[in-house]
């Protein structure tokens, strides 16, 4: 008989026992190896199986996340909490959007997972689309277990001022000097769970690190519409915009058309052009050298194919995977969705900028986690869930499809 989801509950809230330690962290294994990919298998039998999801976040939160007599991070830090949270344009019954995002059970389930350490003081931060939070329920959950949640889409230019902004300066920009992020990102007493959606868009598949675009406040969270918002951005943003933001755009551009990677000579007429995927892709980079992440997560227990917001459909693939290392772990994402990672423009471009120091999946040590521990494993002892994207669509080629010719590694070390 399927156990419901308020019984489930009832009997979580019995079983939990909060632990006093002063702080928490990751399981010592996970911490010794921060370059390592850890994946585990999930058992939900249909993706609307919402007490079953809930059960598996809360049992791996409580076998990932340890308490602490000595020094680690204090329970009494601030948590952020980034799961996925997308619009759904069209029309379709929820049961066939519920991929758009992240599970919102499974997510409860962490975040169960994460009081029974004693921890309070938990932060959701999303710039985009508030009216989106409702669906699957993510401001209920928010509301139950008192988590703080940020204004969205605010508009910063000069006539408003919001103290709950944290300006991160970039070390070495290429579009962007300083970003503007939702506090508490940025505080020194915070901590960031990053819990992305395994699912298909523009950008090929949008996993771990572009989830943290989301943490940027509005405009500057535009990452996608290419010069428009470089050169043609809004007078208030310019101070921001690096001065030779265009120059080194391009030539980084050109640089890449001379080695003949692969979906550069990919037609303008597209949702996401190639310079504007360039753009995506620094904006992404500059970004990512100012957050820090204390794990990144991949809800995979069911994927998406489509662009991201309403076309196309869920998988079962039952996995999650997470790391201390978002471009390896979403590098071991993309060869599991079907995808080769050596296409993919960001993930060559983040390990020319020193963020990174592979985008070969065979290089990142990969462990399946089985009820509480690392095993070793390779990549082809999981199955591959095909998730078609409109990436860089080739001539002849259907606008959906797989970017998965064959990369040179050995030749392209970048």
């Amino acid at each position: 008989m399927m156990t419901s989801r308020r019984e489930f509950l009832a009997s979580a809230a019995l079983a939990a026992t909060p632990q006093p330690a002063p702080y928490f962290g990751l399981h010592p294994f996970i911490e010794a190896n921060p370059k390592a990919v850890f994946i585990r298998r999930t058992n939900v039998p249909h993706k609307m199986d919402s007490a079953k999801k809930l059960e598996e976040g809360l049992k791996l939160a409580r076998e990932i996340f340890v308490p602490l007599r000595e020094p680690g991070v204090p329970t009494g830090h601030k948590i952020i909490l980034k799961p996925n949270i997308t619009s759904v344009r069209n029309q379709r019954p929820d049961v066939e959007n519920w991929g758009t995002g992240t599970d919102p059970d499974f997510y409860e389930g962490l975040l169960m997972g994460l009081k029974e350490l004693g921890l309070r003081r938990f932060y959701f931060a999303e710039a985009n689309l508030y009216y989106a939070w409702h669906y699957r329920g993510f401001m209920d959950i928010h509301e139950r277990h008192g988590v703080r949640m940020n204004e969205p889409e605010q508009r910063l230019d000069p006539s408003r001022r919001n103290p709950e902004i944290n300006w991160a300066t970039v070390p070495d920009p290429v579009v962007y000097r300083r970003i503007p992020h939702f506090a508490p990102a940025g505080d020194s007493d915070s901590w960031l769970l990053n819990i992305a959606k395994w699912k298909a868009h523009s950008m090929c598949l949008t996993q771990s690190v572009k989830n943290e675009q989301g943490l940027v406040a509005h405009p500057y969270v535009r990452f996608c519409p290419g010069w428009s918002m470089v050169t043609g951005a809004p007078a208030h943003m310019k101070q921001n915009i690096a001065p030779n933001a265009e120059q080194r755009v391009k030539a980084y551009f050109e640089n890449h058309l001379r080695n003949g990677f692969n979906r550069y000579a990919a037609p303008d007429m597209q949702k996401v052009p190639p310079i504007a995927q360039e753009i995506w892709a620094h904006k992404t980079c500059d970004n990512q050298s100012v957050l820090k992440t204390g794990l990144a997560m991949i809800e995979g227990i069911y994927g998406r194919d489509g662009d991201g917001f309403g076309t196309g459909n869920d998988h079962m693939a039952n996995i999650v995977m997470f790391s201390k290392h978002k471009f390896r772990l979403d590098v071991v994402g993309l060869w599991l969705g079907g995808h080769e990672p050596g296409n993919v423009n960001l993930y060559r471009i983040a390990k020319e900028r020193g963020l990174t120091d592979t985008f070969n999946p065979w290089d990142v040590p990969v462990y399946e986690w089985v009820n509480g521990k690392a095993v070793p494993r390779k990549l082809p002892d999981f199955p591959r869930t095909p998730l078609k994207s409109p990436y860089l669509t080739m001539p002849g080629e259907p606008v959906y499809h797989l970017a998965n010719e064959r990369f040179d590694y050995d030749r392209f070390k970048v």
